[in-house]
């Protein structure tokens, strides 16, 4: 879709209808108390996603396909960094952690985030795509070693990648991984995948942010324009949490994530910024939920004075009683079919 798409009738109302259904998705994720039903704030959740990523902190880095839980130094100080602000304005940070990251000999650094009250995640041992069919898709990593899946389906093979992050976060970090995030955002969520929603619930969890609505973004370079944002703003409605018929509950992440911002459409930190602070605002005048989906290994070279998780936490400050940051557990126990 680009800005200059024009819109017909038909495709009109089923946005239209999109969007009425997102918003009535919203008032059902409602606190206890709430009066008929209605949530008593919105709820503004930070998360960041402990993996590295291809083209940053350079354009030409790619070798990070296969090394997604390598951290280096300057995104774990950024993690902790981001922790420490977030938590000195009273919020907290919902992290998800790939889980070679624990392969690392030094882990004290999450240990210590943890400590502060932050939770984690289970993001996937290697980052794998959880919608694979065929062994090639599974990850970049799996296709130049396919001896790594020993035979086994590509199902099992996501299933055990799930399970071994579990593993390692009660081994190095002793926690249980606070729900679960797929690597990569599906316009759809999990939907028509009832395989994958059963497998996760029969691996313990509750939730899983799988969703991230399609939305409009520029040409490479170029600065977004108001049919852009406007057009974000309005996708904010299809992040709303929901059940599964399964049972399993949905937190979307919600519009432009650092990676589309930054990757997508190469915009100046000033328009992440606009489309955080509408996003935000939206999220606080319709009482809904807003969870902004970030990675440190992209704001550590894009965002290096934290101003996009300061902006958030400005934001629900000024809103008083409006708005508050919480964690997607949070979030998940408000959320009724």
């Amino acid at each position: 879709m680009t800005t200059q798409t024009l819109v017909s009738r038909r495709t009109f109302l089923h946005q239209a209808a999109a969007l009425s259904a997102g918003l009535a998705m919203a008032n059902r994720c409602s606190s206890s108390g709430a009066a008929e039903g209605l949530p008593s704030k919105a709820r503004i959740a930070i998360t960041l996603d402990l993996e590295m990523s291809r083209n940053f902190p350079t354009w030409e880095t790619t070798h990070w396909d296969y090394e997604k839980g390598n951290l280096d130094a300057d995104t774990k100080a950024y993690a902790v960094e981001a922790a420490k602000r977030v938590k000195e304005r009273g919020g907290m940070i919902h992290f998800f952690c790939v889980g070679r990251v624990l392969e690392q000999e030094n882990v004290d650094w999450l240990k210590d985030i943890v400590a502060d009250g932050h939770r984690v995640g289970n993001h996937t041992y290697d980052h794998v795509y959880v919608l694979a069919k065929k062994p090639e898709e599974i990850q970049f990593r799996f296709t130049r070693a396919p001896w790594l899946m020993r035979g086994k389906a590509p199902a099992e093979v996501i299933a055990d990648n799930i399970r071994m992050c579990t593993e390692a976060l009660d081994a190095r970090i002793g926690i249980k991984p606070a729900g679960f995030r797929t690597p990569g955002g599906f316009a759809t969520g999990l939907e028509g995948r009832e395989d994958i929603q059963q497998m996760l619930l029969d691996q313990g969890f509750r939730w899983v942010s799988a969703k991230y609505p399609p939305h409009a973004n520029t040409t490479p370079g170029e600065r977004p324009t108001k049919a852009v944002f406007d057009d974000i703003v309005k996708k904010q409605a299809e992040a709303q949490p929901f059940v599964y018929k399964s049972g399993l509950i949905e937190i979307p992440m919600n519009p432009i994530s650092d990676i589309g911002a930054f990757r997508g459409g190469r915009w100046p930190l000033e328009d992440f910024l606009t489309a955080i602070r509408l996003g935000v605002e939206w999220a606080i005048e319709h009482k809904a939920v807003y969870d902004f989906l970030a990675h440190p290994s992209c704001l550590v070279a894009t965002d290096p004075q934290f101003k996009a998780v300061e902006l958030i936490c400005d934001l629900v400050k000024a809103a008083g009683d409006k708005a508050e940051i919480v964690d997607l557990d949070t979030i998940a126990a408000t959320v009724t079919p």
